[in-house]
């Protein structure tokens, strides 16, 4: 656990795992936008654990050894999901919010058995080449939010994406200011190099969905 000085300006949420182990993610009461753990960000970690991914059942684990770079971690929720099914995870953000992932990291370790999970700097639209070759998944919860953001995001994607590479991108659609701007542009210029399939509410966690709520399975065109 980290010292008790510097959890004081932190509060946790726990996010229960089908297992009914819980994950416990540190948030920052004083931030930007990467120090609390967003609805998409639920969603989309609850979506890591469904049965066409990980069944223990049927010994399904689509997860077991594979890499995977996380966007905008933020919180490292989606990341850390993702390491305890097995996964070799990258959460990358930028400097100033790699204290809150290294402290989430610490506190979750014991949950990570067989995957691995670090957290590393990554600024969009600079050099990738620490995350290549191309990772087998890349993750990315509510990362459309700021216009001079969207360029170096896809930038982003386009470097770090192989043929096999599928970015699994989770967001909000938030109709209010300019969300609904930001978003048509990101996805202009994402069609423009990469092929989109929005997967059907119906294979979402049958508890952690919303109608507001997209997830999308993005592959690079060939």
């Amino acid at each position: 656990m980290a010292a008790q000085g510097e959890h004081n300006s932190y509060f946790v949420r726990e996010i229960e795992k089908n297992d009914s182990s819980c994950l416990t993610v540190s948030q920052c009461y004083m931030g930007d936008v990467g120090c609390v753990v967003w609805d998409a960000a639920i969603v989309l970690a609850k979506y890591l654990e469904t049965q066409q991914f990980y069944d223990p059942t049927s010994g399904v684990n689509l997860w077991a050894g594979r890499r995977v770079v996380e966007l905008g971690a933020g919180t490292g929720v989606v990341g850390l999901m993702a390491a305890t099914l097995g996964a070799d995870v990258s959460v990358t953000d930028l400097e100033d919010l790699q204290t809150l992932l290294k402290v989430n990291i610490q506190d979750n370790q014991t949950l990570i058995s067989t995957g691995s999970i670090t957290a590393k700097v990554l600024k969009w639209g600079e050099d990738v080449s620490g995350f290549l070759p191309p990772p087998h998944y890349v993750l990315m919860a509510d990362c459309i939010y700021y216009e001079q953001s969207i360029t170096p995001l896809v930038e982003t994607l386009k470097l770090l994406s192989g043929p096999e590479t599928c970015i699994i991108c989770c967001y909000e659609q938030r109709t209010e200011g300019i969300n609904p701007k930001v978003e048509k542009r990101f996805f202009e210029l994402l069609q423009e190099s990469f092929n989109c399939e929005e997967i059907p509410l119906s294979k979402h966690d049958s508890e952690f969905r919303s109608p507001d709520i997209h997830i999308l399975h993005v592959r690079k065109k060939v």
